[in-house]
């Protein structure tokens, strides 16, 4: 008789444990699970509050900015991965198959006499030093900031990950020397050839002209005509400060910028630099390969008497002494001198 209660006593105990724990395991694991999915998940109200812009409490040195995430990070990301890339891409490319184009049909300008074999000083040492200080930098500046906008797109398939990032260093390191000897170079060419390459009556005739590039009629003009007079304002004066100064801004950060200013900074300066090297193309062409003797004058600073006759017309005469100053008469006139 004791025997069957004590039984049923240990029998009535166990299943009041056994209850006890089915019904706190189903607790326990709804906890659990809580806390996995916290962890495995974003806690929504944690980068809500971040992201809204406040400076936050961290223990480490940082810039004025001391925002953990800021969302101009996604939107400067998508400008320079979209937009920018694509565009500046077939921009290049573009310029470069009209250019093939061009000369495919139009040939290269050749002088309509032959040189006389006498020479004209058209650009002193100082001058083409000048010139060639930012011909060098522009070359090593597109070269290597083209490995660094286009290298995951046009140089991984070829040399791969690995060999790719040494490249992408030594042109990283390039970019950020050179760019401070391009912007001071930038300058002294600015200020020594602003006085030419100011507005000139004649100009008017070279733009409803074309400057003769098409019908290969001869255009007169003073030391620079108005194709290279844009040149010099619009890429070497205005994108040239451009992508010199946001360059400055990226190279040296510890002066107090916000990684917005440097994301801004960064937009505007590869959207320039593209325009720089898609116009760029154009002058290198005439300056190279597109016309005769053009070249010569920018090597050893002399250029024969046809070449300066057949396209600066108004400067070989002022410097033969036949014609009056820059600002005199002769260049207000339409038509051209009699050669």
């Amino acid at each position: 008789m004791n025997g069957r209660i004590f039984m049923t006593l240990r029998a009535m105990l166990l299943a009041c444990a056994l209850g006890l724990g089915l019904a706190t395991v189903p607790a326990l694991a709804e906890q659990s699970g809580q806390a996995a999915a916290t962890e495995r998940h974003n806690n929504v109200e944690v980068f809500r509050e971040i992201r809204r812009g406040e400076n936050q409490s961290i223990t480490f040195q940082a810039p004025a900015d001391r925002r953990l995430i800021q969302s101009e990070g996604e939107t400067w990301r998508q400008w320079r991965n979209g937009p920018i890339t694509f565009y500046g891409g077939w921009a290049l490319a573009l310029m470069f198959v009209a250019l093939v184009l061009f000369y495919a049909i139009r040939g290269k300008i050749k002088l309509e006499e032959a040189p006389t074999g006498r020479k004209i000083a058209r650009f002193s040492l100082v001058e083409r030093t000048a010139h060639w200080s930012v011909a060098i930098c522009f070359v090593i500046l597109g070269l290597t900031g083209l490995t660094l906008l286009f290298g995951k797109h046009l140089v991984v398939p070829l040399i791969g990950y690995s060999a790719f990032s040494w490249l992408a260093v030594i042109a990283k390191n390039l970019h950020n020397f050179i760019g401070p000897l391009f912007f001071v170079s930038i300058v002294l060419f600015a200020l020594m050839f602003v006085r030419d390459n100011v507005w000139q009556p004649i100009d008017a005739l070279w733009i409803r002209k074309a400057g003769g590039l098409l019908s290969g009629e001869h255009v007169p003009s003073w030391r620079f005509n108005f194709g290279e007079k844009t040149w010099f304002w619009l890429g070497v004066v205005f994108l040239g400060l451009l992508v010199s100064i946001t360059g400055l801004v990226m190279d040296f950060p510890g002066n107090g910028q916000t990684r917005q200013n440097m994301q801004l900074a960064h937009i505007l300066h590869a959207s320039g630099a593209l325009l720089f090297l898609t116009l760029s193309l154009a002058h290198i062409y005439i300056g190279t390969v597109g016309m005769e003797g053009a070249l010569e004058g920018m090597k050893t600073g002399y250029v024969d008497e046809t070449w300066a006759k057949e396209h600066h017309e108004y400067w070989y005469r002022e410097a033969k002494g036949k014609a009056p100053s820059a600002q005199g008469g002769i260049a207000q006139g339409s038509a051209s001198p009699a050669r």
